[in-house]
């Protein structure tokens, strides 16, 4: 019956290569050359064997030459079990042989997967530009996260970002855009400007890594409430949801060059310069102030409007801990208000940034 003969090797001789239409060769995606591929198949189903014994469609030498590669590549090993010099030879395990292989490859192919993606969103952009088209719409957040990269990754000048608290799901989180590019633009000299709601401050992990960017060199204010988010890539071109609060599938814009691209600017610098500058303790400047580090940190938090439980979270200390040095630091001044300390912390140079963020005119 042809059932009967249908695991029965090709040719029929005993160590032919067997023939499978399906996965033949598919070892060779790995990098084993097709001659390693079948004997090293071979040598899984008859453990110690001779080279004699798999030579089938190859000679017997060039089996040897085979199989001394599979013992270099650590996918076989030789032995002389019998002490009379025949060498016998043994597949090492699939799982411990192939395995590293298999993920060298897949890691490959998730590089060639994202560079796809972003020569598809290059082209895309691209051939938007081409056309003059003003407005491009991306839908899902793969095309949406891919095309905000891509923008990053090619700013040659300046990036500004608002960044509002919205409880709908990010397509790309600030710990994910921090380790994706952000120091691979400050490394090329790209000026990067954020705008971002109090309330992220009061997250430890947000808190974390904005200090961490401040400390890279990006400048960050922080405001009280943010109408949209928002990225503009060197003033050519933006990219903002179609609706913020959109909880299904997310929908974006991508602005080029028109009248609609300079309000968004306008707008982000609007917020920016409103906003107060966020800046990073523990530098060299806050050994030579008259004011110790850890109270320049509470003071600088309390000058972007965190409250003391806030306060206390960001910097591991109790609630009370704060108040009390807030106390002590408005006792040293004279200070009767934590205005007056604000205004005292200012004129002393505990803020390195209030130059920047000057008091709003009163009209006088």
């Amino acid at each position: 019956m042809a059932g009967a003969d249908s695991g029965r090797e090709e040719t029929g001789r005993p160590g032919a290569v067997p023939r499978d239409p399906v996965d033949e060769s598919l070892l060779t995606l790995l990098g084993l050359a097709p001659d390693e591929d079948a004997v090293y198949r071979l040598l899984v189903d008859r453990p110690d064997s001779e080279p004699d014994t798999l030579s089938g469609p190859l000679s017997g030498r060039a089996v040897t030459r085979v199989l001394d590669s599979l013992v270099e590549r650590g996918l076989a090993s030789a032995a002389r079990p019998d002490g009379d010099g025949t060498v016998r030879y043994r597949a090492a395990s699939p799982v411990l042989a192939l395995g590293p292989l298999l993920e060298s490859r897949r890691s490959a192919l998730h590089r060639v997967e994202s560079l796809v993606g972003d020569l598809m969103e290059r082209h895309r952009a691209a051939q938007t530009h081409a056309s003059g088209a003003p407005v491009e719409v991306l839908s899902g957040p793969a095309a949406i996260r891919r095309r905000l990269l891509t923008m990053q990754r090619q700013a040659r000048r300046e990036v500004c970002t608002l960044v509002p608290t919205r409880h709908v799901p990010a397509v790309l989180s600030f710990a994910d855009n921090h380790e994706e590019v952000d120091a691979e633009m400050i490394h090329r000299g790209v000026t990067v400007r954020s705008v971002v709601e109090r309330a992220w401050l009061e997250r430890p992990e947000t808190a974390a890594v904005l200090a961490s960017c401040v400390a890279q060199g990006q400048h960050i204010s922080v405001t009280d409430r943010l109408p949209i988010k928002l990225a503009i890539v060197d003033r050519r071109i933006a990219l903002l949801p179609l609706d913020p609060e959109r909880e299904t599938e997310p929908v974006a814009l991508v602005v080029h060059r028109t009248g609609l691209l300079t309000a968004l600017v306008s707008l982000f610098e609007e917020h920016f310069e409103k906003g107060w500058r966020l800046s990073v303790s523990g530098t060299e400047e806050d050994h030579e102030a008259p004011v110790a580090a850890i109270d320049r940190q509470i003071v600088a938090l309390l000058h972007v409007g965190l409250t003391d439980a806030a306060i206390a979270r960001q910097l591991g200390m109790g609630h009370r801990t704060v108040q009390r040095r807030l106390h002590a630091l408005m006792d040293d001044v004279g200070a009767a208000t934590r205005f007056q300390l604000g205004w005292y912390a200012a004129r002393a140079g505990w803020l390195p940034d209030i130059a920047d963020n000057p008091p709003a005119s009163d009209g006088s």
